[in-house]
């Protein structure tokens, strides 16, 4: 009987995106493939801790009700640590859905991606505190303060390696299904004006208000602004700058499966879509479902 290859997941950044990794999970478990190993990215490694721990049902129950009104109560502003937020309640919640403290308690071999704020360099972190190494993962820049870990100021990994397929293969993975959250169907990173209903309101709620008005938020007039504001510039900037280095980084290190979501109609900050970001992760994993079998030689 032919061995089984190990199968690895490379799952992407993206903010709110990222979801997508939750219906790409339940997608590939349908199909019977079974996966040995997980490289995880920003929001990536957040979902592949949860899967990696066997806690992905309870991520997905959380990131099913979460609200906007919820979204607000979890944030703690704090414009003195490097950031908008702290985003404290990350780890919290890590903590509360059950999954291990530790990485080498998880069920899986995983890797967590981050940026070296000092020198600039890739970290992979597959031991130590879980929920700190996901903390220091989901960084997004400009957002969320940086996270000191082993004498370390880290960022978000998606400045350095979006989709992790290279941390995947190093953790043996001999066929790699890696997942884009920030594929663009249209090629269009900002199109104004902001289509996006109430989201310069969610931002007012949190942000005290000579902040959010400073960075051209208008809570009274939401998804009319054509003027690019703060979170406009930051999170197409941060999608420019991923999507270039992803570009690169899957052609010198190509996976056997690369599988697209198209979500670009969701802001990177929009937690509480997770319902679309999941559905959109089930359908590109049938729209892929023959190339998948083929790969994981699957019967």
């Amino acid at each position: 009987m032919a061995r089984k290859p190990k199968i690895g997941l490379a799952l992407g950044s993206g903010g709110a995106r990222g979801w997508c990794h939750i219906g790409v999970l339940r997608g590939l478990a349908a199909l019977g493939v079974e996966i040995d190993v997980v490289a995880g990215t920003s929001i990536g490694a957040l979902v592949g801790a949860a899967f990696a721990g066997g806690r992905l049902d309870a991520l997905e129950s959380w990131v099913r009700g979460l609200t906007q009104r919820k979204l607000v109560s979890l944030v703690d502003p704090s414009l003195r640590s490097g950031g908008l937020v702290e985003a404290r309640q990350i780890e919290t919640m890590l903590g509360e859905i059950g999954l291990a403290a530790r990485i080498e308690d998880l069920g899986l071999p995983y890797t967590a991606i981050a940026t070296d704020m000092e020198t600039g360099r890739e970290v992979w972190l597959n031991e130590g505190p879980t929920f700190r190494a996901v903390r220091a993962s989901v960084g997004i820049p400009g957002v969320m303060s940086p996270v000191r870990l082993d004498d370390r100021w880290l960022l978000d990994g998606g400045l350095v390696n979006p989709v992790p397929v290279s941390a995947a293969r190093a953790l043996g993975a001999e066929i790699i299904i890696a997942v884009n959250p920030n594929a663009r169907r249209y090629g269009k990173f900002w199109k104004p004006p902001d289509p996006r209903p109430g989201f310069e309101a969610w931002v007012g709620q949190i942000l005290p208000d000579t902040l959010h008005k400073s960075l051209g938020i208008d809570p009274t007039k939401p998804g009319h602004a054509v003027v690019p504001n703060y979170f406009d510039v930051l999170t197409t900037a941060i999608d420019v700058m991923t999507d270039t280095i992803r570009r690169a980084r899957v052609a010198g290190e190509p996976p056997h499966v690369e599988l697209n979501a198209y979500l670009n109609e969701i802001s990177v900050l929009e937690l509480h879509r997770g319902a679309e970001a999941i559905s959109e992760g089930e359908r590109i994993v049938r729209a892929n479902a023959a190339l998948i079998r083929d790969v994981c030689a699957l019967g």
